[in-house]
């Protein structure tokens, strides 16, 4: 091995992008990872942190540039952690995730030759966020072009943007998100102007827990423009509310097209975008949304794939792998508000949807309501719990022909995976956010009969290190 020190500066050829971000480079063979580093870059870099196996670098000179690189579009780019990648190339950010997606099925899942498919990309590269959440901050985040300029530096002590990329603690004062649209900069901007001019408040700090104002979350219908303002502040009283309710009627007048607006109080120290109250100022508390042919009622805490056009061709893709043919039982395990049954509900002859949020099956059914689905059944359980001690289940439910899975990031839980073994349905398509978590379910999977026969990357993130997986396993046999 090397003899590579933490503080040591080295020469490095990057080869291609990590998962989770950070470039890839070698020295005789010991993996280096480069912070903010792109495939074909060559650079000298500073060994920041040492471990037995690999070594942490940061970028002190590009000695020359990747042929891949382009000009970032955000001016608060890289300092934002919004974005990890508008400064590479869309088709090399599809290569690199179709390329990290194979890795993790070989070194965690263990599969020699993975059937991963072309990366399918978002239908919008730019403004494709449907959901955006700011954070209020009384310590603003200086970029080093602000502290070069010379130029004096107004509001230091206020701040409406996002986190500063590995910073928990710093906030970026946006000022233009090409994430999201310009409605969307226009309402942030307002209302950041509204809070420093008009405010008696200030920010909330996590430093002592004394402030009022913590985040602005937007909501957009993007097909069929309706818009949702949520404010969530600290708990201010009676003067506090007052406050609130003269920034929602400066924005009803300056933004007559706003959908609803929303105030939530968050009574906890933790700072979460979420509260214990919520108080509809403006309009109905909620927005609605389409996807293809279906309609979805979306609330404050409602959960709905961030990138609306790419949901729809996400969703495509498990009807194409799911391949039902009109009297299947589906079960749509992990189901959220219910979005993916409901879009394979004139495919299929039943849907059972089974999640732990009692109030997203509550928007579960608020959305087949509102579709008009009257063969569907919407549970709120821990399905670990219900699959493994509930035998009634299969008997009331019936037997499925093709399981959907969709679960969080750590992936389905190992007692669950178990009982999918066991009811052995002919399908399981298993939508993740997480590859890694899918490699090791999907090897869980496999000594039970399951062959995994597809898997594509879905890009609901462009720029950003995040990828998307549809995959089908078929019980040998079948």
């Amino acid at each position: 091995m090397p003899a590579i020190k933490k503080g040591m500066e080295v020469e490095l050829n990057v080869e291609r992008l990590a998962f989770g971000a950070g470039g890839v480079a070698r020295i005789d063979g010991f993996v280096v990872f480069v912070d903010r580093a792109l495939p074909g870059q060559r650079v000298k870099a500073k060994i920041i942190r040492k471990k037995k196996d690999y070594a942490f670098a940061r970028i002190t000179e590009i000695l020359q540039e990747s042929p891949h690189r382009v000009t970032p579009r955000c001016r608060h780019f890289p300092d934002c952690g919004g974005c990890a990648f508008q400064h590479l190339e869309y088709e090399q950010q599809l290569r690199a995730k179709e390329t990290q997606v194979l890795d993790l099925l070989q070194r965690i899942g263990g599969f020699e030759h993975p059937p991963v498919a072309p990366a399918r990309r978002s239908p919008d590269l730019f403004f494709y966020r449907n959901k955006m959440e700011y954070t209020f901050s009384d310590r603003r985040w200086l970029s080093r072009q602000e502290i070069d300029s010379g130029e004096p530096i107004e509001h230091r002590d206020f701040a409406l943007g996002l986190h500063v990329r590995g910073r928990f603690d710093r906030i970026i004062a946006i000022q233009q998100c090409y994430l999201q649209s310009e409605t969307g900069n226009a309402l942030r901007n307002f209302v950041a102007d509204w809070v420093l001019q008009e405010s008696s408040f200030r920010p909330y700090t996590t430093r002592d827990h004394s402030g009022f104002w913590r985040f602005l979350v937007l909501r957009e219908g993007k097909n069929t423009g309706e818009t949702m303002v949520n404010v969530v502040t600290a708990d201010g009283g009676e003067a506090g509310n007052r406050e609130v309710e003269r920034l929602a009627e400066e924005m009803v007048k300056a933004f007559p097209e706003l959908t609803t607006f929303i105030h939530t109080i968050n009574r906890k120290k933790a700072q979460v975008a979420t509260g214990e109250m919520g108080r509809v100022l403006h309009g109905p508390g909620y927005i609605y949304e389409t996807l293809g042919r279906w309609r979805f009622r979306i609330s404050p805490e409602s959960f709905f794939q961030t990138n609306t056009r790419a949901a729809e061709l996400l969703y495509d893709t498990v009807a194409e792998l799911a391949a039902p043919t009109g009297g299947e039982v589906l079960y749509d395990l992990y189901c959220g508000a219910g979005t993916i049954g409901i879009y394979l509900s004139d495919r299929v002859g039943k849907i059972v949807g089974v999640e732990l949020v009692e109030e997203a099956i509550a928007d579960a059914r608020v959305n087949a309501a509102l579709n008009g689905i009257e063969h569907a059944e919407w549970i709120a359980a821990d399905l670990k719990e219900l699959l493994t001690r509930d035998q009634e289940f299969f008997r009331r439910y019936g037997h499925p022909d093709v399981v959907v899975v969709d679960p969080p990031r750590a992936g389905v839980h190992p007692k669950v995976v178990q009982m999918l073994a066991k009811l052995a349905p002919p399908r399981i398509v298993y939508v993740s956010c997480n590859p890694s978590t899918f490699a090791r379910d999907a090897a869980m999977l496999a000594p039970s009969g399951y062959r995994l026969q597809k898997v594509v990357p879905v890009d609901m993130f462009p720029h950003t290190a995040h990828i998307e997986t549809v995959s089908l396993l078929i019980r040998e046999g079948e």
